[in-house]
């Protein structure tokens, strides 16, 4: 039987959902995390989309990721990504507005190993997944304050 882990973390934003919702698109993640270097398949050019097709390089996989869900009537996001041989991997993000100017995010990670190595790393990424809170966090706060001292 392989390996199955959930895990997740909520944070708060100090801007309203419809300023934030576009920040958790894969194209648009970039613009917090500079980090993150998805390569568009579908579509192109690159855009944040439901059925969205992008890879990203997961040390030495490439990962090769689909967002399944980009409602942002609903504050739903949902991703899921493989790691051939490795592991399948399920995100889902919810955005709920905190009256007109913060949002609350509850990101949750599902990840399902496909091999006897795959366990250690689904072990592994389980671990930190439920920890990225704070990170994710401070990345979108320290761009949100960037963008507000520089203005429209």
């Amino acid at each position: 039987m392989s390996l199955h882990v959930r895990n997740s973390f909520e944070f708060v934003m100090d801007a309203p959902v419809a300023t934030v919702f576009p920040l958790f698109g894969a194209d648009r993640e970039r613009m917090w995390d500079s980090s993150w270097n998805p390569v568009f398949m579908h579509p192109s050019p690159a855009e944040d989309i439901a059925g969205a097709v992008f890879r990203v390089k997961h040390g030495h996989h490439d990962a090769t990721w689909i967002n399944t869900a980009f409602d942002e009537e609903r504050g739903h996001i949902q991703y899921v990504y493989l790691l051939p041989d490795v592991m399948v991997t399920l995100i889902d993000i919810q955005l709920t507005p905190l009256g007109q100017d913060r949002t609350w995010a509850e990101v949750v990670y599902e990840r399902t190993a496909l091999s006897v190595d795959g366990d250690a790393v689904v072990a592994h990424r389980g671990d930190a997944d439920g920890k990225m809170g704070p990170e994710w966090a401070a990345l979108i706060d320290g761009y949100l304050k960037k963008t507000a001292e520089v203005g429209p």
